[in-house]
């Protein structure tokens, strides 16, 4: 009974005492930006219960002010940020003459250089190889060549003689030995000539022309040997950095700017009358199939070589090139140049003779689109110039050029 009447009081107490919170408001005004009481039924009971009788009495405190920040300003228009921006249209270029160039652009690519200065130095020849492919590919730094020519030996397989002058890669090769047809290109550009060797009485002819005074062989400068793979035979190991193939020009009093005496036109606007090229199929002999693929989203040709990717090593990508010239010229064996004799005083073959000089009949190849052409070099010193049938200069892409040297009695390339 006594506990009965204890419980009853204190719940008699505690309806007076919620009743004067209440008439006082409580001793904390209400949030007056969120009045939502997120509070457990738990948490009210305990605040109830821990606030003291006395402080029932006190009056309110005042709610704070508050200030509500001005209403956001809506701007629909773009901020600079998110303008949009134009993409500038290269200018056009058009260089027919030697005037053209200026001081900046390369004679062998019309490209525009970011440092003219190497224009003063003299173009280098190189001669990389091609075959045994398990052997020689993929090669180094012939995607870096301003020109490459690509011309069969006397066994109808082919090699390289790349024509350095804008770019400097750090690794050439491999470097073999050069044919008859090195005694004519480095004439072409004003180059020195840097190889492995070469038959000797090739190396004679060679050594006994105009260019004699310019021949570097592999204890020169910048030449040195990679001998890590024990399966590659030694006469492929021969490599270069052509910025020591050029010091070596320079320690021989030989490293000037070149004096062409003929120069390449160049007009980034493809001629008109052009049949539609965009993919090049051609054979050397029964050794080689060549493929060139026009890509139009780069204006490139991208080299395929029997059915695989043609690489350069140096950075790992398909070679490509910005004309493609399918060249013809005879092909002679030169009858005092023996390369296999025979006991007897015969001779099994003779080395052959390229004969690039006069005039001949070319396919040009650029934009996706071919070009019948004839092909001059009048003079000894001249590069290789083009025009049409009425004898205007039909001009290259701005870029650089793979020729392909064929003999006329091969079969007609496929040209889609």
């Amino acid at each position: 009974m006594v506990k009965t009447f204890q419980y009853t009081f204190q719940l008699i107490l505690l309806f007076i005492l919620a009743i004067v919170l209440v008439a006082c408001g409580g001793d904390e005004a209400p949030d007056p930006v969120n009045t939502t009481n997120t509070a457990s039924p738990t948490e009210i009971a305990a605040v109830g219960t821990a606030v003291p009788a006395a402080t029932a009495t006190l009056p309110p405190t005042a709610a704070p002010t508050v200030t509500l920040p001005p209403p956001a300003v809506v701007n629909n228009e773009p901020t600079p940020t998110t303008m949009p921006t134009a993409t500038a249209t290269p200018e056009p270029v058009a260089i027919y003459s030697a005037a053209d160039f200026g001081t900046d652009r390369n004679p062998l690519t019309g490209e525009l250089m970011a440092d003219p200065s190497v224009l003063q130095r003299r173009p280098i020849a190189i001669k990389i190889s091609n075959n045994p492919a398990s052997f020689t590919r993929p090669q180094h730094g012939i995607g870096q060549a301003d020109i490459v020519f690509e011309h069969v030996t006397e066994t109808n397989i082919t090699r390289f003689t790349a024509i350095f002058y804008g770019q400097t890669p750090n690794d050439v090769g491999p470097i073999r030995s050069a044919r008859l047809i090195d005694k004519e290109l480095p004439a072409m550009y004003d180059a020195a000539i840097f190889m492995s060797g070469s038959h000797p009485l090739i190396l004679d002819a060679i050594a006994q022309s105009d260019i004699g005074d310019r021949i570097y062989r592999e204890t020169a400068v910048g030449f040195y040997r990679k001998e890590d793979d024990p399966t590659i035979p030694f006469e492929h190991t021969l490599y270069a950095d052509t910025a020591g193939l050029w010091e070596a020009v320079e320690w021989g009093n030989d490293n000037r700017a070149p004096r062409f005496t003929s120069t390449m036109a160049f007009d980034t606007t493809p001629p008109p009358d052009g049949e539609p090229a965009s993919y090049v199929e051609l054979h050397y002999s029964t050794w080689s199939k060549i493929v060139w693929e026009y890509d139009e989203g780069d204006g490139r040709y991208y080299r395929t070589v029997d059915d695989e990717i043609f690489i350069d090593d140096n950075d790992g990508k398909q070679v490509s090139a910005a004309n493609v010239i399918i060249l013809y010229a005879p092909h002679q064996f030169d009858r005092s140049i023996c390369v296999y004799p025979r006991e007897d005083g015969g001779c099994d073959l003779h080395t052959t003779e390229i004969q690039i000089w006069g005039r001949g009949y070319a396919m040009l190849i650029r934009d996706g689109q071919k070009y019948d052409v004839t092909w001059l070099r009048q003079n000894r010193s001249d590069m290789f110039t083009f025009v049409d049938d009425a004898g205007n200069p039909v001009p290259l892409q701005v870029g650089n050029t793979w020729f392909q040297v064929v003999p006329f009695y091969y079969d007609d390339p496929i040209i889609e």
